[in-house]
């Protein structure tokens, strides 16, 4: 399961290769619909990428840093630092080749 982030273990949890912090709310319902497949994710890619989940509801300035402007959205962490956004519902198949390919490219 995701580790939940807060304001005050967030940048705890992003440091590291590879770290995807999924910004979502209790009340989107694609956020929701986001959840299995995000969980499916981390089962497959756990052990190299980290997972996290950041509840733009209880803090909404961490949203605003990063740019998220709509949820869902994945914010892909590199030793610490933003480097893309996916902003979106998407299907397993096509988020697992995303994560292929920011893999390969580490």
């Amino acid at each position: 399961m995701a580790q939940v982030a807060h304001k005050d273990n967030f940048n705890e949890l992003i440091d590291g290769s590879i770290t995807v912090v999924d910004f979502w709310a209790p009340w989107c319902g694609p956020c929701k619909m986001m959840a299995p497949v995000m969980d499916q994710l981390e089962t497959e890619y756990g052990d190299r990428i980290k997972f996290v989940k950041f509840n733009i509801d209880e803090d909404q300035e961490m949203a605003t840093k990063y740019k998220v402007m709509s949820i869902p959205s994945l914010v892909l962490f590199k030793e610490g630092v933003a480097k893309e956004k996916v902003t979106g519902l998407y299907p397993k198949d096509r988020l697992a080749h995303y994560l292929e390919r920011k893999l390969t490219e580490n």
